[in-house]
């Protein structure tokens, strides 16, 4: 059994079409076709249902899925690590990030590529669950985003800089006098809120009781447009206040509530390999501008 015929078996069950399958590994369709025949003969048994238009796994072929999954992320974990043996001349280093850390990001990937020009560096932008689930199937390296409010078992979440949850307000908005803003004064104006399930939004509802009572105009799911609506008219959203880092003409105004605290932090998989890029792109993170006042030396 070769790494190569574990490789064609798992793109083929992901895609359910041979053609495709090999289209993806720039091979050959007689090439995946043919070295998955080897991988059946040698296990005596069948791994698909092949007809005319399409295949699928049989029974066999999804009991072994896993098992050449976990394999094969095993093998390029092995990579990854002689790879790191070689100083970071080479790699790729997988980030996902959600839409509130994009503006304390950009200072800190310039400084990575600019000393480690070979190492590919892939930025993912999602929602929190969304890069979880990227994370937990190994298709990233860590993940910047805030502290669910509920744990999860598989995860490590190392706290990188305490943020508040705040009501981001336009320069000249009535509140913008203000160094703190109650639930109550909320209820006064006008809502631009973030969609349900981004995190400012989650932290929101945690203290949030009873949303009759708010005047709500909007809702939607990107930062950059919530503030360009902020910044022209006189609506209201709540963010966290590292939101509007090096943003103009606006002002983060914490709500005044007990234990308001968004940690920001640095999420990894439990038990796994840490990528010393990975490491080194947080360390270049914790020095940033935007964070190094809550630095932590968790790596």
């Amino acid at each position: 059994m070769e790494l190569r015929q574990l490789r064609y078996f798992a793109k083929a069950a992901e895609t359910l079409n041979f053609s495709h399958a090999a289209n993806c590994l720039n091979i050959a369709q007689s090439s995946l076709s043919q070295q998955i025949k080897q991988l059946e003969d040698e296990l005596g048994t069948q791994l698909f249902i092949r007809d005319n238009h399409s295949i699928r796994l049989t029974e066999a072929g999804e009991v072994m899925l896993p098992f050449a999954l976990r394999t094969i992320h095993d093998a390029e974990a092995c990579a990854d690590q002689i790879r790191d043996l070689r100083k970071m001349l080479t790699g790729t280093l997988n980030i996902g990030v959600t839409h509130s850390f994009s503006p304390i990001l950009t200072e800190s990937v310039i400084s990575f590529i600019k000393m480690y020009p070979k190492i590919k560096v892939n930025i993912v932008y999602k929602q929190m669950n969304e890069l979880m689930e990227l994370l937990s199937n190994h298709e990233l390296d860590f993940v910047l985003a805030f502290k669910p409010i509920h744990p999860l078992p598989n995860v490590e979440s190392h706290i990188l800089f305490q943020n508040t949850l705040s009501a981001i307000v336009g320069k000249n908005h009535p509140l913008a006098s203000k160094d703190k803003v109650s639930i109550s004064e909320l209820e006064e104006y006008v809502l631009a809120l973030p969609s349900k399930g981004l995190q400012a939004r989650n932290a929101f509802d945690n203290i949030v009781s009873d949303y009759d009572k708010f005047k709500i105009r909007i809702e939607l799911n990107d930062v950059n447009t919530l503030l360009k609506l902020v910044r022209q008219t006189n609506l209201v959203t709540v963010l966290a206040e590292d939101s509007i880092y090096d943003a103009c003409d606006v002002k983060a105004v914490p709500i005044n509530v007990p234990d308001n605290q968004m940690s920001g932090c640095v999420h990894i998989l439990k038990e796994t390999y840490r990528k010393h890029s990975m490491q080194e792109f947080v360390r270049i993170l914790t020095e940033s501008i935007a964070v190094k006042r809550f630095q932590n030396n968790w790596i």
